[in-house]
């Protein structure tokens, strides 16, 4: 496998090595043929980008990536996917809660899963055990039993960092701000199938989250019904023959 980490992050200084260090761990355990490890830093107040710069040395395969000012998650991911040179990208939540060696899991789960799905676009990480307090588990709870009802992902975790997926089909979706919420829907909407799968969640032991719940809430609104609006102007043909020169 030839393989892309992809991880945003947003001041989260005294989590990067650790999460580096997991990485290239996995990427053993993977015996990924060719892979890199690509940091985006989401225009970092804290000392984010002096710990990246001086990782680089440590690290062979890491790349970074600078947002001049801070984008959001969205475009943080869509930058270092559009960055990514291999076929696969794994994501990864920049916090230490999504478990690297999972990468490995999601990615047997996507061959085996091929043989009947052969539309398959991406295998999505599944916190059915989340490491959070109550009301971030309620809120998480509330907010996927809504989209799913309105949207009809029939994805139970949306808000999983931790995703396997392929890039060139990625690259194919609507890009915009907070689409990362919303993939499972939009892969759907293109012609592609999704399957989620339970992975580790490990409590934050640094930092602390950068997403609160009411600033989600309003946005996360409206851009579920953009997403329903561009459900509804979808049209996928059935291609019934190709015809080729001789």
């Amino acid at each position: 496998m030839k393989l892309s980490v992809v991880v945003p992050v947003f001041n989260e200084a005294d989590n990067i090595l650790p999460l580096l260090q997991e990485i290239e761990a996995a990427m053993v355990q993977v015996a990924a043929e060719n892979y890199e490890i690509i940091f985006v830093d989401d225009g970092s107040r804290d000392e984010t980008p002096i710990v990246l710069e001086k990782a680089l040395s440590a690290f062979k395969a890491l790349r970074v990536i600078r947002h001049r000012r801070s984008c959001g998650q969205s475009t943080a991911l869509y930058t270092g996917i559009r960055a990514a040179v291999y076929p696969w990208v794994a994501t990864l939540d920049g916090d230490g809660q999504n478990d690297p060696t999972d990468i490995l899991h999601l990615h047997q789960v996507f061959k085996h899963q091929l043989q009947n799905l052969p539309e398959l676009w991406m295998v999505a990480g599944w916190r059915n055990r989340r490491r959070d307090s109550g009301w971030r588990k309620f809120t998480s709870k509330l907010a996927n039993t809504v989209r799913d009802g309105l949207l009809g992902d029939k994805t139970p975790d949306t808000g999983c960092g931790l995703k396997l997926f392929l890039r060139d089909k990625y690259l194919l979706l609507p890009y915009f701000d907070h689409m990362h919420r919303f993939l499972p829907a939009l892969i759907l909407r293109a012609g592609g199938q999704v399957v989620s799968e339970p992975v580790n969640h490990r409590p934050r032991l640094k930092g602390r989250s950068k997403y609160g719940t009411l600033d989600r809430l309003w946005v996360g609104i409206v851009d579920l019904f953009g997403v329903i609006w561009l459900q509804h102007r979808a049209r996928l043909p059935e291609i019934k023959e190709i015809y080729r020169g001789s």
